[in-house]
C-alpha cells in the first residue's frame, strides 16, 4: 500500500541511539532464520546484555513454545501470545509466567477459541492449526507459511471469519492469530516494561528500538520513532500501511545484529 517510506538504518542518527535504554524485538524471521535464532543474532543479544541494554522479546508464538527461550536466551523476558502471557527469570533463576488476562477470563475464553478454530477448519479450504498449537493458552494461530502454504485468499477468508467471531486477528510471517481481548504487542511491551524494570514506556518510548519483519508489527512501527524492520519485511511491501522509519540491509538475525551492531557502535563497543 504504497512505497517505503523507511530510511536505512544506517542513518538513524547516533544521538538518538546513545541515548536507547532497551529493544523490543518480534521473534520469527526477525531473531529467526529459517525457524531456528542464527548464531550472530544470538551473539547480539549477549553482547547487547554485556552492554546493558535491555531487551524484551514481544512474539506472537504460544507460552509453552517460549518458556524454553525465555530461560536460556540471553533477554530479559519474552511477552508471547501477542501481549497475553510474559515470561522472565524469577529472583531464583526459576522461570515466572504471568497473564494479562485473569484465569476465570481465561476459561470462559478457551471454549470460544475451540470453536472458532473448528469454524475457520471447517470455511477455509487447506487451513490447519499451527504446530505450535499445543502450548498456547489465549489464542489460536492458523499455519500460513511454516510447513503449510496458504495463498492469500484463504489467509483473508480466516482472517475474516476470526474477525466475525469478535476476535483480534494479525498476520505474521508465519501464522493467521487470532483471540479475545484488548491485549496487544503494545499493550504487552508496556506491561511488561512496567512489571520487570519498574520503567514507564510511554514517558521514555524515544529511548527503545522496536525491531519487526511482519505486517503484524505495524503497531509498533508506528509507535516507536526508532522502529526498525530487518531487509525482509519487503516480502509484505503490498500489504504494508504503516512503515517503519528504518530498514536494515540485513534479512531476519542477520538484520537484528546488524540493529545491535550501531546501538553498541554508539557506545564505542563496536
Amino acid at each position: 500500500m504504497g512505497v517505503a517510506s523507511s530510511r536505512p538504518w544506517a542513518d538513524a542518527p547516533e544521538g538518538a541511539l546513545r541515548s536507547v535504554h532497551g529493544v523490543l524485538t518480534d521473534i520469527d524471521d526477525t531473531l529467526t532464520t529459517e525457524g531456528a535464532i542464527s548464531a550472530d543474532a544470538l551473539a547480539a543479544l549477549q553482547r547487547l546484555r554485556d552492554a546493558g541494554i535491555r531487551v524484551i522479546a514481544i512474539t506472537g508464538r504460544p507460552m509453552g513454545w517460549s518458556a524454553p527461550f525465555a530461560r536460556d536466551w540471553p533477554i530479559d523476558a519474552i511477552v508471547a501470545e501477542n501481549g497475553a502471557v510474559a515470561l522472565f527469570r524469577d529472583a531464583v533463576g526459576g522461570l515466572a509466567i504471568e497473564y494479562a488476562q485473569d484465569e476465570t477470563t481465561r476459561v470462559v475464553n478457551a471454549q470460544r477459541l475451540r470453536e472458532v478454530a473448528a469454524r475457520v477448519l471447517h470455511e477455509v479450504p487447506g487451513s490447519c492449526l499451527a504446530q505450535d498449537s499445543a502450548g498456547r493458552v489465549t489464542d489460536i494461530a492458523v499455519d500460513h507459511s511454516e510447513f503449510v502454504h496458504l495463498p492469500p485468499a484463504q489467509i483473508e477468508h480466516a482472517v475474516a471469519v476470526m474477525r466475525a467471531e469478535g476476535m483480534n486477528a494479525t498476520v505474521s510471517s508465519i501464522h493467521i492469530n487470532g483471540w479475545f481481548g484488548e491485549h496487544t504487542k503494545l499493550s504487552g511491551a508496556r506491561w511488561i516494561v512496567q512489571r520487570l524494570l519498574a520503567r514507564d514506556l510511554e514517558a521514555e518510548r524515544e529511548r527503545w528500538v522496536y525491531v519487526g519483519d511482519s505486517t503484524n508489527d505495524q503497531l509498533m512501527f508506528g509507535h516507536f520513532a526508532l522502529s526498525v524492520g530487518v531487509a525482509n519485511l519487503m516480502a509484505f511491501a503490498e500489504q504494508l500501511a504503516v512503515w517503519p522509519a528504518f530498514l536494515t540491509e540485513g534479512a531476519r538475525g542477520a538484520g537484528f545484529a546488524e540493529v545491535a551492531q550501531r546501538l553498541l557502535a554508539t557506545r564505542g563497543l563496536s
